[in-house]
């Protein structure tokens, strides 16, 4: 079994709680949101709209660094999260390390 980061596991909590919401069309029906991941390997235009929603949600955005989104939430074809719970996202965040990278 492979060791998983402290940010991969609370990714892994968000998913399991129904707090990740996945897809470029959801995240425009969202009320709120705490945290935007998108894949690196994403469109440019993916990563400009993950901006422009941690601008609308004010909140922080991360682009993965070290693997595709899809295998972080077991999700194929995911390019763009949002994480909807507050605390999760925090605790995403403040153990990012070098898995992820800000962009906004």
């Amino acid at each position: 079994m492979e060791n998983k980061s402290k940010a991969e596991t609370f990714i892994g909590f968000a998913v399991r709680a129904g707090k990740m919401r996945t897809g470029l069309n959801t995240l425009s029906t969202l009320k709120r949101a705490y945290l935007i991941i998108v894949c690196h390997t994403a469109a440019e235009a993916t990563i400009e709209s993950a901006v422009k929603y941690a601008e609308k949600y004010k909140c922080a955005a991360f682009k993965t660094s070290v693997k595709p989104l899809e295998d972080y939430i077991y999700k194929q074809g995911v390019k763009i999260a949002a994480v909807t719970d507050r605390g999760l996202a925090k605790a995403i965040s403040e153990n990012s390390g070098t898995e992820f990278t800000a962009i906004y």
